[in-house]
């Protein structure tokens, strides 16, 4: 018993270990645009990628640091691209169409670009875990690599470790 309890302890480290384990290689996937065609993610390997991948159960979460971002123009630069991924799969409660309907809304507005993950294709293949009522921010060199990713609300810890990156990337 105590073998497979450390087993099991072992086997959930290393998960949640790896998903931390960056730099890392990632490639471009193809997930839906906002009116439910196939689209990949946007300049990927021409320009460094700010990516929020958002549960739509959780959109506020992280709200401040979101809205921080786009009045301190912190994170713009002419080498960085920011967008959003709706991570529709872990938002049983909302209909796709619906919430891609509502970011179309919202997007005509503000000019963001939002695209739809409605199978957690983008979370499998870069490994990122569970990221079930979570915000995902990442960061995506232009060489395909996943250089920053933190999941949840977010640390002051976090935020400064994510200015001091950015840096690198704008």
């Amino acid at each position: 018993m105590k073998t497979l309890l450390f087993l099991s302890a072992f086997l959930l480290g290393v998960g949640a270990t790896s998903a931390q384990n960056l730099p890392r290689k990632v490639e471009n996937v193809k997930i839906l645009d906002l009116q439910g065609k196939p689209a990949q993610l946007p300049y990927f390997g021409e320009k460094n990628l700010m990516i929020f991948y958002v549960d739509p159960d959780r959109h506020k979460q992280n709200e401040d640091f979101t809205i921080e971002l786009e009045e301190n123009h912190r994170a713009k630069g002419d080498n960085l691209y920011g967008f959003g991924v709706m991570n529709l799969k872990d938002a049983p409660m909302i209909p796709n169409g619906m919430a891609r309907s509502m970011a179309q809304k919202r997007t005509a507005k503000n000019g963001a670009t939002v695209l739809a993950d409605q199978d957690r294709v983008l979370s499998t293949a870069w490994g990122l875990g569970d990221c079930n009522n979570q915000f995902v921010l990442m960061i995506v060199s232009k060489e395909g690599e996943l250089v920053f990713l933190r999941k949840g609300e977010l640390s002051e810890k976090d935020k400064a470790e994510f200015y001091r990156v950015i840096e690198q990337y704008k």
